[in-house]
């Protein structure tokens, strides 16, 4: 492997023995070299568990000739775009805007003015079936730059000078923001949806639990069964299928077939964390057993299996270089492993046969299996439990050992509500330990967050998505613990998202603060993808800060993030869940509820709001010892004397407030 990369940290530009293409990080020295050497950039964007990436790598980049090539003509720069999603999203949206697709690994040859004259996506080593090979677009490449170096430069300045103009928001006033807009987003899900399998569209599936959490919400809100059922099916569809991972827990990346039964077998920590929150909020809502036990199944996975202070990424698809073999079984494996008597009985359980349905074997699953009743005997979860310690020595998965921020967020924030709902402090314990790692690992001596950490070393500027997560997760972590430090520490971020990320002219964020590097567009990204987006957080955060401190300031960045999101999404609402919950809170009836207790709240109380979303109630407590840090977050608190005896209850609704009540009395309020 080159030495210009071996102490990078990021695993996607650790490659497994020597790799003879001379790569560069982004950065200076890569520019200045092309610059001197009057040589284009060859660039590479990709991750550590893309099965696709992993395939030119092993085709092309570790191929000599390939290597030759590049070395000569280019300058090689290979980016993780995990580390770097701002780079990612500008030349992922020349791809989109030049192709018409997009994906990993994303190939680009640019000038050293960082000006893309070429894109695609993966290119086998040399031309097959249609499809142009590497070796002869380098070669083409390299004689254009040679011989017609001003087009390519041209055409360069054409793709950059598009990707700066972008689109433009559509202005939406105030008065358009109302149920209208919710209720055109339930029903474009509910004309896409499967209502046999659960989901939406056809095959490959994906998750996208914050579909299921804004249909929670509104189906909630609006007493819509519809919006509801389409939850349930999918979320019962997703439990039964091989989606999930039977013997150890947690969800792979997507599945390749409409019934959710062959996944593609990749493991990413938001989707987990994600499908936590929903499977959470839905035992919350239906209080069916199947929903709880699958969050609990799914938080300890991420626990056992990518929990070391901080989360890791995830897991690869590959086995040995065999995907899916880690998790596939024949029913002679099973009975070796349990005996004949109990291996067929489990293998009846998971559909797990001898003609197999993968390859010629067998993923677990519950698919067409009306009862799980057993799920939870004491004989299943022994079973499970040798299975899966043979699946370890078996064969063993490669792991993506980056700490990325927002993707922690988003897992304290599942394990918050996750612990509150289910009743597991542990899972709770597990998010405040995540944000004390937080603390004090990825934030700089200026305060500033870092957006990644690996092998003690945190790097590169936190981007809008990790301040916004990390800002609601706070928010999550303050009305579960209650502890005044999570609410000061959410405003101190918010305040640092509106000053460094704030778009005064056209609204919403950008994807990089206004210090970062100069790149040749400055990104601001809305759509709700595999992960919300930064901007869709924000409004949700916006909204709480504002309904938990009562400030103007908050309820007018609130609006004005609102108006920007609803200008993204007015024609297309689906594509932006995140922010259609958002916009769901500002909408529907919200209550305060100020707690006021010369210690600390009452057991009973937490137990209590355990019924109610995040979205549909905000809660501050004062006490003796925090009364004057409260005051400062949330002015209005200032009043409310602080009792002797009993706690006293203050609930607000929609700008009027009750008299204060004791807990005997609170049920009929809220």
């Amino acid at each position: 492997m080159s030495n210009r990369l071996k102490n990078e940290k990021s695993p996607y530009l650790l490659q497994h023995g020597e790799n003879p293409v001379d790569w560069y990080p982004w950065g200076n020295e890569a520019f200045r070299k092309a610059a001197d050497e009057n040589k284009p950039i060859f660039l590479s964007i990709g991750y550590s568990t893309c099965h696709w990436c992993h395939v030119m790598a092993h085709e092309s980049f570790e191929d000599e000739k390939v290597a030759a090539l590049l070395n000569k003509n280019f300058v090689s720069i290979k980016v993780d775009k995990e580390e770097r999603p701002d780079i990612d999203a500008i030349y992922m949206s020349v791809c989109q805007a030049v192709t018409g697709a997009g994906g990993w690994p994303l190939t680009v040859i640019m000038t050293p003015e960082q000006k893309p004259f070429f894109v695609g996506t993966y290119f086998p080593k040399n031309s097959r079936y249609g499809q142009p090979g590497l070796m002869e677009i380098l070669r083409e490449a390299a004689l254009l730059w040679k011989n017609q170096r001003q087009d390519l430069e041209n055409s360069g300045e054409m793709l950059t000078d598009a990707v700066r103009r972008g689109h433009q928001n559509r202005a939406v006033s105030m008065d358009k923001l109302d149920k209208t807009l919710l209720a055109r987003g339930c029903t474009m899900y509910l004309q896409q949806f499967d209502w046999e399998w659960g989901g939406f569209g056809t095959a490959p599936k994906f998750p996208a639990p914050h579909n299921l959490l804004f249909l929670m919400h509104y189906g909630r809100a609006e007493n819509n069964s519809a919006a509801i059922r389409m939850v349930e099916i999918t979320l019962e569809a997703m439990a039964k299928g091989g989606i999930r991972d039977h013997i150890g827990g947690g969800f792979s990346r997507y599945s390749t077939d409409k019934k959710w039964l062959v996944p593609h077998f990749e493991k990413m920590l938001y989707d987990n964390a994600l499908l936590l929150c929903a499977y959470a909020e839905a035992y919350r809502l239906t209080e069916k057993n199947m929903y709880g036990d699958v969050a609990r199944h799914t938080a300890d996975y991420m626990l056992r299996e990518l929990w070391n202070g901080g989360f890791y990424c995830g897991q690869d698809a590959d086995s040995d270089g065999v995907e899916g073999k880690y998790y596939v079984f024949t029913p002679e494996e099973i009975q070796r492993v349990l005996g004949e008597a109990d291996g067929k009985e489990f293998c009846s359980f998971y559909n797990i046969t001898a003609e197999g349905n993968f390859e010629g074997k067998s993923i677990p699953n519950r698919i067409g299996k009306d009862s799980d009743d057993a799920l939870d005997s004491k004989e299943y979860k022994a079973w499970r439990e040798k299975l899966y310690d043979y699946r370890l020595k078996r064969t063993r998965l490669h792991k993506d050992d980056k700490i990325l921020l927002s993707w922690n967020g988003w897992a304290m924030i599942a394990l918050v509500r996750a612990g509150a709902i289910l009743d597991e402090p542990s899972c709770i314990e597990a998010a405040v330990k995540t944000e004390k790692f937080i603390r004090e690992k990825m934030t700089d001596a200026d305060n500033r967050l870092y957006l990644r950490y690996r092998e003690g070393e945190a790097a590169n500027a936190g981007q809008l998505d990790d301040y916004a997560v990390y800002t609601l997760a706070l928010l999550e972590l303050y009305e579960v613990t209650f502890d005044i430090g999570y609410l000061e520490e959410a405003l101190f971020r918010a305040g640092q998202i509106r000053d460094f990320f704030e778009d005064n002219e056209k609204g919403g964020y950008y994807m990089t603060a206004a210090d970062g590097e100069t790149l040749i567009s400055r990104p601001k990204e809305t759509y709700d993808g595999a992960i919300p987006s930064g901007n869709s957080v924000m409004a949700l955060v916006l909204q709480r800060l504002a309904f938990l401190t009562g400030k103007k300031e908050w309820q007018e960045a609130a609006d004005r993030q609102m108006i920007f999101c609803a200008g993204e999404f007015y024609e297309y609402p689906i594509g932006y869940s995140f922010a259609l919950l958002a916009l769901s809170m500002a909408i529907y009836p919200h209550k305060e509820l100020v707690c006021t207790v010369k210690k600390e709240v009452s057991k009973e109380l937490k137990q209590y709001l355990k019924k109610y979303p995040a979205e549909g109630i905000s809660v501050l407590v004062k006490t003796e010892e925090n009364c004057e840090r409260l005051s400062k977050c949330a002015p209005f608190t200032a009043g409310y004397p602080v009792p002797e005896t009993e706690a006293r209850y203050y609930i607000c609704e929609n700008g009027a407030c009750k008299m204060p009540v004791s807990f005997d009395e609170i049920e009929k309020y809220l």
